[in-house]
């Protein structure tokens, strides 16, 4: 697996993305009552489920590195693991769902689906055979039971 750059990095340019999109071609603003409460909200529950995925890894001593997935040593199916086979990419989804709020324009929201589509092809993908391949059947039994993203 050639990953080019890392996750947090991908989100980082779709929020880039998002800022110019709702800056210079913002085809809906809208605010409404509450919407700080609602980025505040998004920005929590994102950095709790991601920071819960990196404690479950942290708690078997495996790998968070998303370019080096041959070196995980354990399959985490406890904790968020249970809800989430990817809590760390969900976390950062919700934290641009929390940017869209925040930049308050419709066409910021194309973002959020480019990064998961990227995501799914070129992240989660082929994570997915990497841990097939070093787990096998336990690897598809839970991902029977787990959802992907939730």
């Amino acid at each position: 697996m050639h990953l080019k750059l890392p996750p947090p990095l991908l989100m980082l340019i779709a929020l880039g993305g998002m800022y110019g999109l709702s800056e210079y071609w913002p085809l809906w603003r809208f605010s409404f009552w509450g919407q700080s409460a609602v980025v505040f909200l998004f920005c929590f529950i994102g950095t709790l489920i991601g920071l819960a995925g990196v404690v479950s890894f942290a708690k078997v001593r495996t790998t968070v590195d998303p370019h080096r997935p041959r070196k995980t040593s354990a399959l985490v199916t406890s904790g968020i693991y249970r809800f989430s086979r990817n809590p760390m990419y969900l976390g950062l989804v919700l934290l641009l769902f929390a940017a869209f709020f925040y930049f308050s324009a419709l066409s910021g929201l194309i973002m959020i689906p480019l990064f998961i589509l990227y995501m799914n092809n070129f992240q989660i993908q082929p994570e997915e055979g990497v841990l097939e391949t070093l787990f096998g059947d336990e690897y598809r039994r839970y991902c029977q039971k787990v959802r992907r993203w939730c």
